[in-house]
């Protein structure tokens, strides 16, 4: 007993201690306070703060500079290779160490190194230090704003993009470098980092997607959530295009890999979140055939089908929405103070928002194999399409359930509701007949829904166009319209794009199937019997009439020409002079409209009429379509407006034959 405890005594007396190494520090010499470094890092606790902070105090930050500077080769006594890099790693080791207490890592002296940091990771890559450079700069950023600053300004995104990649899978580099460019995209002003660097941003991208798809622990999550705040940012366009010239799809296949995992496994419902987030990111990159096909995780035998993932994403998102759309609807009519749930409210709208994209890109997909379940079954099976339709259809009609809701509690402005129109109108363009009962119910109302910044409704009637203009080609379509309205909204969308006067091509498409639409219910007044003297239809004709006279395009002409032809054919000269929205101008703009479309159809016909019906383009058939409802109205109406009647016979006979 007595000799273990004297030799135990012994034992103690000879190990150094943090005292001994304070004296060495406090030498004159480098020698000592290098032979003090030594000793200490053999028995110093990188945790123990207060030691840290009285080996900081005693050395100065002047040595350690020195000491870094000649790891690196920059010092005035560079000494061997082999010193230098003894001299990295220590000095290196002991930053790190020094930077663990908060106060010391949000110091200039600490935040000045940065730039040496960066360079020893650019020049050592592979080295054992290179897990103290990433874990000192992580300190170092996280301590102060000044810290991030310095970071990115030394080039820190950029060391960080080409080392990512080769960092090993899983480890505490790849876990700090991931944190570092997280904190680098939150902290700093999006505008800035995503247009001066979004070729490094890609690069990051890539690194991560290959994490988020071989990780199976806590560290996938962190790779999902900077990846979605990444892609997601509104500053993101300039990383899309970077990630579009990546020569292999190795990144979106990892995406896809990870993305699956994530939903098919039970994880928390922020993640699923993330997930759908991240996915819409994807999609709107690659396009929607990212959701199919067969994909192989990387070195592994192991294949997932071609369709888990579109179902997976379906089945998550209408999830989402059921429960998002659920609790809007308390939030919003039940809850005691809804203006206290106003930021609650936004965060789930927005969140509703991703669902209901996803949704829709799936819309946009299956539509693209043209209606042909055989086209269809080429990529996924048989009973996949049915699940798709069949999940479509349920939740199309849990949608019109909260548009329902809506409108029992007189709601008719937000922009969950103009969201919730656009998907309606989205799955209603491929599907005119699904939740038909619903959709004649609350047709009406739903074309009366504004957005929170529109003045009057007109996103709503955009949305639902494409369904409008396919109902309304039988006559049971026309009479929704006709008996619930639901025209007048139409027309008066088609009216305020015309005033616009500098729509795009975009609007040029919904100004056609807005007259397309209204055609079609002019073409069946016989069978529906809507009101004549409507006005909405009086201030079409004045606005078709003013949007024709300055265009050459004969599509329009004619199209404008054939409306007006069919609601002349409603009223009387006489009527309309004395309806206070027309005057004797109106007359004049509507005669040079059918007098130039009678032309137009004169040189066409004439052109054609050498031509065999295959040579004859489908723009000429459908304007000499157009002409036969012009010519068939005129003598209709031409006795009963003799103004008009007068200007297009006087410029002389017009003789053709129109192609049948």
């Amino acid at each position: 007993m007595e000799e273990h405890a004297s030799s135990s005594s012994s034992s103690s007396q000879l190990q150094p201690s943090l005292d001994d190494c304070l004296k060495l520090f406090r030498g004159e010499r480098d020698e000592q306070r290098l032979a003090g470094l030594l000793v200490l890092t053999k028995f110093c606790n990188k945790d123990d703060h207060t030691a840290i902070r009285k080996v900081y105090d005693a050395l100065g930050p002047q040595f350690l500079h020195r000491l870094l500077r000649t790891g690196i080769g920059k010092g005035s006594d560079v000494g061997s290779s082999d010193n230098r890099d003894a001299y990295l790693q220590l000095s290196i080791t002991v930053l790190a160490a020094f930077c663990r207490v908060p106060q010391i890592a949000a110091s200039e002296e600490m935040i000045n190194k940065i730039p040496l940091i960066l360079e020893a990771i650019s020049r050592e890559a592979g080295s054992p230090i290179i897990e103290d450079c990433y874990e000192y700069l992580f300190l170092v950023s996280t301590a102060s704003e000044e810290g991030v600053q310095t970071l990115y300004k030394s080039g820190g995104l950029n060391v960080l993009a080409s080392q990512m990649m080769i960092l090993p899978d899983g480890s505490h580099m790849i876990e700090l470098a991931l944190r570092l460019v997280q904190i680098i995209v939150i902290k700093l002003p999006s505008e800035n980092v995503y247009s001066e660097h979004p070729t490094d941003l890609s690069l990051v991208v890539c690194a991560v997607a290959k994490q988020f798809a071989v990780l199976q622990n806590a560290l996938k999550f962190e790779a999902l959530h900077l990846l979605s705040t990444i892609l997601s940012n509104r500053y993101s366009a300039p990383v899309y295009d970077a990630l579009r010239l990546v020569e292999n799809d190795v990144w979106s296949t990892n995406l896809w890999i990870g993305i699956v995992a994530i939903l098919q496994n039970r994880v928390a419902p922020s993640h699923k979140l993330h997930a759908l987030v991240l996915t819409e990111c994807v999609i709107s990159i690659v396009g929607e055939r990212w959701l199919i096909g067969e994909m192989n995780l990387t070195g592994s035998q192991v294949s997932l089908p071609a369709d888990r993932c579109i179902l997976l994403i379906l089945e998550s998102s209408r999830v989402e929405i059921a429960v998002l759309l659920n609790d809007l609807a308390y939030l919003k009519y039940e809850a005691s103070n809804a203006s206290s749930n106003r930021e609650n409210i936004l965060v789930k709208q927005r969140n509703l928002g991703v669902a209901f994209s996803l949704v829709e890109k799936i819309i946009k997909l299956i539509s693209s194999f043209g209606g042909e379940e055989s086209t269809a079954n080429a990529i996924i099976s048989e009973s996949t399409f049915t699940n798709i339709i069949s999940g479509l259809n349920e939740t199309i009609g849990v949608v019109l359930d909260y548009i329902r809701d809506a409108k029992e509690h007189g709601q008719m402005k937000g922009d969950d509701l103009l969201a919730a129109v656009r998907v309606i109108g989205s799955y209603l363009a491929e599907a005119p007949d699904a939740c038909k009962d619903k959709v004649i119910e609350l047709l009406g109302y739903i074309l009366s829904i504004e957005g929170e910044d529109e003045l009057s409704p007109f996103y709503s009637i955009c949305f639902l166009l494409p369904m409008l203009c396919q109902i309304t080609l039988e006559t049971g379509g026309c009479k929704i319209l006709a008996s619930s309205g639901a025209f007048r909204e139409v027309v008066g969308y088609l009216i305020a794009l015309i005033d616009q006067n500098n729509f795009t091509s975009e609007d040029n498409g919904s100004i056609f199937l807005a007259c397309d639409t209204i055609l079609n219910l002019l073409l069946k007044q016989e069978q529906i019997k809507f009101p004549s003297d409507d006005p909405s239809f009086i201030r079409l004709l004045v606005a078709l009439s003013r949007w024709a006279e300055g265009m050459d395009d004969a599509s329009i002409i004619m199209m404008a020409s054939s409306i007006c032809s069919l609601i002349l054919d409603l009223t009387s000269e006489e009527a309309l002079l004395n309806h206070p929205d027309f005057t004797s101008g109106d007359v004049g703009n509507l005669s040079k409209l059918i007098r130039r479309s009678f032309v137009m159809c004169g040189q066409l016909t004439n052109s054609c009429s050498d031509c065999t019906q295959d040579l004859i383009s489908d723009d000429a058939k459908a304007e000499v379509d157009l002409f036969q409802i012009i010519t068939s109205a005129y003598s209709s109406w031409a006795d009963r407006f003799p103004s008009i009647k007068q200007a297009v016979e006087s410029s002389g006979p017009f003789g053709f034959r129109c192609v049948s």
